[in-house]
């Protein structure tokens, strides 16, 4: 996209198929790349160590830090994918918007006396 001021006016041109590209590349990316290894992690990290001995409470705080660990891998694993996503959303949605607007414009220019 690239912004630029011929006389008083502001003009803006965004490079359509290059959204539609970078959407498409994003999503492909996670779909390809990231999905199977998530599931992997997510099945491992789902995995719960057995209960720590009572009387050995060193073990048992690295339990519970080793359950936090997983936990905040999971959360990470999800939104990672999901951000991803909304990301190749966004760019979807804005070159069908910057693409409305042209036909907008263009139809109004058309129309002008």
């Amino acid at each position: 996209m690239t912004l630029s001021w011929p006389g008083d006016a502001c003009h803006i041109e965004a490079d359509l198929l290059a959204m539609e590209e970078v959407a498409a590349q994003l999503a492909g990316a996670v779909e390809r790349d990231y999905a199977p290894e998530a599931v992997t992690v997510s099945s491992t990290m789902l995995t719960r160590l057995p209960e720590a001995d009572r009387t050995f409470s060193e073990l048992g705080l690295f339990v519970h830090a080793h359950e936090r660990a997983q936990e905040a891998t999971l959360q990470n694993v999800h939104h990672y994918a999901n951000g991803t996503y909304g990301l190749a959303d966004a760019a979807r949605e804005a070159g069908a918007r910057y693409a409305a607007s042209d036909v907008s414009a263009a139809a109004g220019l058309r129309h002008a006396p």
